[in-house]
């Protein structure tokens, strides 16, 4: 995900983003732990995916409360 296509999404299709990339975070984490895991590097990616949308929804909260 881009930072573009981040914030074009309204809160609840945030809120849905996150959903899916937490339970993708957790299946990767089940695959490491399992000893399937041949892409590592999709870590990084997921958790910076999160952080982006944390960071946008924020944003959009602090918009909606400031008059």
């Amino acid at each position: 995900m881009t930072g573009t296509e981040i914030k074009a999404m309204s809160l609840q299709q945030l809120q849905d983003a996150l959903l899916k990339l937490r339970r993708e975070q957790f299946d990767l984490r089940m695959q490491r732990s399992a000893g399937q895991l041949a892409q590592f590097h999709l870590f990084s990616r997921v958790r910076r995916d999160i952080a982006r949308i944390k960071t946008a929804m924020s944003a959009k909260l602090n918009q909606e409360s400031t008059p």
